[in-house]
């Protein structure tokens, strides 16, 4: 099977379970993102191993699953966390550094890794669990709509850019990072960001969820998550070139790791949230 078979196939399964997982919400997201974030966090550590780093591999993986899982405890009302919870998470932490990394296998270097790691996957995907329960979205297609929006515009970003940078690529947007992708191939994707996001508001979020954005507001949304998925994606291109990896790992066949599939979402779903925090409005009924 070719590649682009792989891909293909891969896809049509992971598709679908994303969008099931976006509509039903609460616990079925939450376990999605949970699988997710610690796969993710598990990449990340071979990664760093790879550059001498001995992660507290197992501490870090357990960590970085459970923060979704807390975010869906937390809105049922099940948990409250205050902050004095995730600072005592930070100094356990720091306790098993003590006892299982010794000064010649880099304890400061493990410690701060495990705890980006933890951030970086669990942490930052924990904000599509928010995003879906914004105060505006009622009921649940209007939350799932809600959800999939900023995730359909990094996929815009991601097309337009990759067909763009094919037909018209020139030049070279940060070589020493992504050798393949171009500035003509950046605004190609912030263009097609920006038509989808108006099409999706027009005739999907306005008409089904009951939200909307204005005018100005739309393309201030599809610019910045064009950009913010374009950085997201950059930056796991460094980290794997710093690596000396093409994926983060082989689990998902045409596609790479786990964490090549999200790296764009990471960065996308908090700014995400702030945007549609300032820009969101319940439309006209």
């Amino acid at each position: 099977m070719s590649e682009l078979a792989k891909r293909a196939v891969v896809a049509l399964i992971i598709a679908p379970i994303a969008i099931a997982a976006a509509w039903f919400g609460d616990a079925a997201l939450a376990t999605l993102l949970s699988v997710v974030s610690g796969v993710a966090a598990w990449e990340l550590c071979r990664m760093a191993r790879r550059n001498g780093i001995d992660t507290l591999d197992g501490l870090t993986i357990a960590a970085a699953a459970a923060v979704p899982l807390l975010s869906h405890a937390t809105r049922l009302g099940v948990l409250r966390l205050p902050a004095a919870v995730f600072a005592a998470a930070l100094l356990v932490l720091m306790t098993a550094t003590i006892f299982r990394r010794s000064l010649d296998q880099r304890p400061l270097a493990a410690a701060s890794v495990s705890l980006f790691a933890v951030l970086y996957t669990g942490g930052m995907l924990s904000f599509a669990y928010a995003l879906r329960y914004h105060n505006y979205a009622v009921g649940r297609t209007s939350q799932s709509l809600l959800l999939i929006f900023p995730v359909l515009l990094t996929w815009a970003s991601d097309v337009g850019a990759y067909f763009t940078g094919r037909l018209i690529g020139r030049t070279k947007l940060m070589p020493s990072v992504s050798p393949a992708k171009t500035v003509e191939g950046s605004l190609g994707g912030i263009a097609l960001s920006v038509a989808v996001g108006w099409v999706y508001v027009r005739y999907l979020l306005v008409p089904q969820g009951q939200l909307g954005l204005s005018p100005v507001g739309i393309v201030l949304f599809g610019v910045v998550i064009a950009i913010a998925a374009q950085l997201g994606d950059l930056f796991e291109s460094l980290l794997k070139r710093e690596a000396g990896v093409k994926d983060s790992s082989g689990l998902l066949p045409g596609h790479g790791g786990f964490l090549d599939r999200v790296d764009s979402v990471l960065f996308v779903l908090p700014v995400a949230e702030l945007l549609l925090n300032l820009l969101l409005i319940p439309a006209p009924q």
